[in-house]
């Protein structure tokens, strides 16, 4: 495993810290058994809502085969995985008093949860570019947004996740735990757990900031210039672009709802406010239930593929 390549199990014995308290969202009792349905509802959302789009994208061969549904297929895998680093742990926090996770637990959810964000937001941005490609130039649409680049920019967004993952545990991993190990979160997170470091963590910080933050601003400003050039494009050389400027617009809205958090919390001193457990639970909850949402609800192929799956089984509508 990575972690043990980095050094996790040395690291864990010279730390005095060998697990972190989470405090979670809230201390009351009754008000956890509610966010414990609450959220278990969206999770079911989530893996469903997620699930259907990824099996309906591997089930019907001409949405594999073009390049917007490639990319939707892995943008619910994504984030059918991402919710499952955070999402569980929570639900079982819920029903205890005692929320507390190991050290080695801590790093391992940093790792998953900024190796499938940071993945998430470079496959948003190569979105975006699919569809400018689409909208500004659809003679060469095909011809550009190839088979093969397709996959090259799927595996480059995964790839460039890893890399990013593997930044922040190295600059975490480093550093000393011999104090306070409460974590005002309801998961593991660099910003938290720098804090509780014994040592002077300014260059970490700064460090994590350039990784994180200017990694969330840049892709959030190149995505926006897109859907700019789009939108422009639309309203100026098609007189029936009304729908697709509200389907963009909606896109847009999404992918701003897991940008901002990201910069809210990333690019900035780490210190804490009230509302970053609200942006945490936007980021890792609320959008992963959205996107599939707002990304079948105005799309007739991708509702039409769906209503196919009820009849592919048995050759009749279901049940059999």
């Amino acid at each position: 495993m990575s972690l043990d390549i980095l050094g996790l199990m040395k690291k864990e014995q010279d730390s005095n810290v060998t697990e972190f308290v989470l405090l979670g969202l809230s201390s009351s009792w009754e008000l956890q058994l509610f966010l414990f349905l609450l959220f278990l509802f969206f999770y079911i959302a989530i893996v469903l809502g997620n699930l259907l789009i990824v099996v309906t994208v591997q089930v019907h061969a001409h949405l594999l085969q073009s390049p917007m549904y490639y990319f939707l297929g892995h943008l619910s895998f994504i984030d059918l995985c991402l919710s499952c680093v955070t999402v569980p742990k929570m639900l079982g926090d819920f029903l205890q008093q005692s929320k507390s996770i190991s050290f080695s637990g801590c790093l391992t959810q940093i790792y998953f949860l900024h190796f499938l964000g940071a993945s998430e937001m470079f496959l948003l941005t190569v979105m975006a570019y699919d569809r400018y490609v689409a909208i500004c130039n659809p003679l060469r649409y095909l011809t550009v947004m190839n088979p093969q680049l397709c996959l090259w920019l799927v595996l480059a967004c995964w790839c460039g996740g890893f890399i990013h993952s593997i930044m922040q545990i190295i600059l975490v991993i480093q550093l000393p735990f011999c104090g306070p190990n409460e974590l005002d979160n309801f998961y593991c997170d660099v910003p938290q757990v720098i804090k509780l470091a014994c040592m002077d963590t300014y260059v970490v910080e700064m460090l994590m900031i350039a990784n994180s933050g200017l990694l969330s601003l840049v892709c959030f400003l190149i995505l926006l210039f897109s859907y700019a050039i789009i939108l422009i494009t639309l309203r100026t050389h098609f007189r029936q672009g009304q729908n697709k400027v509200s389907t963009c617009t909606s896109h847009l809205t999404v992918v701003s709802l897991i940008f901002m958090p990201c910069i809210f919390i990333y690019l900035r001193p780490f210190c804490s406010f009230s509302v970053d457990k609200i942006f945490s639970v936007f980021y890792t909850v609320i959008t992963p239930m959205l996107n599939p949402l707002i990304y079948t609800l105005r799309n007739a192929d991708m509702k039409t593929a769906m209503k196919k799956l009820r009849i592919k089984p048995c050759g009749i509508p279901l049940p059999c």
